[in-house]
């Protein structure tokens, strides 16, 4: 367990925090990302955040499925709350008994599917499963619309398709912040940002789109007994909606001491997208961001419809429900975290043992010594498959050629490079649609070291790209965002407008303008990275992955 650093306030401003603590003037956003659980503790101002607490977990790949177990999202979760009581405790002397609001966010899209006695079906399926192909081939033509194969549709249609014996008793399914946030109120529910990676939706309605879903409907008949898709999906609500409160029970389960009371209320659950936007300040049109982790994605939000319907992007909703193309990648900073490590180890064998962070720190700085392309040097991130790039798995893969120049630094560069690479193909047909960027923002733990990630994501767009000092918070800081809009939406004040007044009105942002040198260096890496492409697909018919269980 960790937690992030959080500001000493002064005396006086702690007599303050003490009693927004004890009267429930305070907003929890609790994530649960890909590596890690995090909880984060926000004051009144919804900008200043208080506490923090986190745990740190991973998948499985159990019979060829990624996934996690339901015991581990509860284990999990207790864990980063009781690090962030813990952490209030030390520093203000207060045990909190109630929030003013709790917003619950994770990673997006996947399958959950329950029967009638509220019983998991199947193991967890995330969205780092590729296996439903032919369900999103079938459906991206039957809606006119790209369904990516990591939406919960495709999952459950590819369950149908491939006649699956959970079918016939499926009566409810949703994402894993829908599972967490329905076990902690009772309530169905889910934010239209998350709702939009289980199906279409129509931003006008701001619901499911009603024609694909009868589309939908007459398809499955085809196919029987597949039960009416609308009924099995939970309720669609925007940011700013009531989404239920605490129950006894949903208390007991994040905080099994008894000290939680139950009745806090709580924002409708999102996805780490929408969560993402709401930490860079991106829900209005023309704005994008950056988040980047185990997956990497980009956000941007749309003026117009795009005129094609392309396998690349897929088009989802901010919290408030504003159309956002999303270039989702499955593969971020994995690998890269996985060099790191490498690194970190050979300190400690030669006995000068270095923290993990200033390895990061060193490396990522040596990076900026290199040559703009990284020296001929190529590197893949895929773990996973990814769909982008044409891979139903992946192979990470560091390559080559007896005439490129193998230095530390332009090693760094290529896997820093190599985060970006995917991304880029998809923001590059997203750029050929004329979509229009005023601003980007990026967040995540890989733009901790200032200055660096930031400098070439911008090369890899050629586009500006700010940061802010929330940057490596994220999601949970999100979510916990969300959740004071609760206490604001009544006065009809926007989503946008709130973030912009209240919470980002005297944020300071550091911007980086893309680099000439960079961006020429960049592109020749990419067009390298698209060849290479082949040696990828050769790794994965190769070097075949072998199915039995690990982590």
């Amino acid at each position: 367990m960790t937690n992030q650093q959080v500001p000493t306030p002064g005396r006086a401003e702690n007599d303050s925090i003490r009693d927004a603590l004890r009267s429930g003037k305070t907003s929890l956003g609790i994530e649960l990302g890909s590596t890690r659980i995090k909880a984060c503790l926000i004051g009144e101002d919804a900008a200043t955040v208080l506490a923090t607490g986190s745990y740190e977990w991973e998948n499985d790949f159990i019979d060829g499925v990624w996934t996690y177990s339901l015991e581990s999202v509860w284990s999990g979760l207790q864990a980063a709350h009781a690090a962030l009581v813990a952490d209030t405790e030390r520093r203000y002397g207060v045990l909190p008994e109630r929030f003013g609001a709790i917003g619950v966010s994770a990673m997006m899209h996947g399958y959950l599917a329950f029967d009638e006695s509220d019983e998991l079906l199947v193991p967890f399926r995330t969205w780092r499963n590729t296996t439903t192909g032919a369900a999103a081939a079938e459906l991206s033509e039957l809606f006119k619309v790209n369904i990516p194969l990591r939406w919960s549709i495709a999952h459950f249609h590819q369950a149908v398709i491939d006649n699956e014996q959970h079918i016939p008793d499926v009566r409810f399914m949703t994402t894993l912040a829908g599972y967490v946030h329905w076990q902690l109120t009772g309530e169905k529910v889910l934010g239209i940002g998350d709702a939009s990676g289980m199906f279409p939706i129509d931003s006008p309605a701001k619901d499911y789109d009603a024609k694909l879903l009868a589309r939908y409907d007459r398809l499955a008949s085809e196919k029987p007994p597949a039960p009416r898709i609308a009924d099995l999906l939970p309720k669609v609500l925007v940011a700013g909606e009531s989404a239920g409160r605490l129950t006894a029970k949903g208390a007991s389960l994040l905080d099994p001491t008894g000290t939680l009371k139950p009745g806090t209320p709580l924002c409708p659950p999102e996805g780490d997208a929408g969560t993402g936007m709401v930490a860079t300040c991106s829900v209005a049109p023309r704005t994008g961001n950056v988040s980047a982790g185990t997956s990497i994605f980009a956000m941007v939000v749309l003026e117009r419809p795009l005129d094609e319907v392309h396998h690349e992007l897929d088009v989802v909703t901010t919290p408030a429900g504003d159309p956002v193309a999303m270039v989702h990648c499955n593969n971020g900073a994995s690998e890269l975290a996985a060099w790191v490590g490498l690194f970190s180890r050979f300190s400690v064998a030669a006995g000068a043992t270095v923290d993990s962070d200033a390895v990061f720190d060193v490396l990522f700085r040596e990076a900026l010594e290199s040559e703009a392309d990284a020296g001929g040097l190529l590197a893949y991130n895929h773990l996973s498959g990814e769909p982008i790039a044409g891979l139903t798995e992946g192979r990470p893969l560091f390559v080559r050629t007896p005439d490129s120049r193998f230095t530390l630094a332009n090693f760094m560069r290529a896997q820093l490079y190599g985060v970006f690479g995917s991304l880029s193909l998809g923001m590059r047909v997203l750029a050929e649609e004329g979509v229009a960027l005023d601003q980007m923002f990026a967040h995540g733990g890989v733009f901790r070291t200032a200055g660096v990630a930031q400098r070439f994501l911008a090369a890899a767009l050629n586009a500006p790209v700010s940061v802010t000092k929330t940057a490596s918070e994220g999601g949970a800081w999100g979510i916990a965002v969300l959740a004071s809009y609760l206490s604001e939406a009544g006065s009809g004040q926007s989503l946008d407008g709130y973030l912009r007044e209240r919470v980002f009105g005297d944020a300071a942002f550091e911007s980086t303008d893309p680099d000439a040198a960079d961006v020429a260096g960049f592109a020749t890496y990419l067009d390298r990275y698209r060849d290479g492409l082949a040696v990828e697909r050769t790794a994965v018919t190769a070097l075949p992955l072998k199915r039995e269980a690990h982590t």
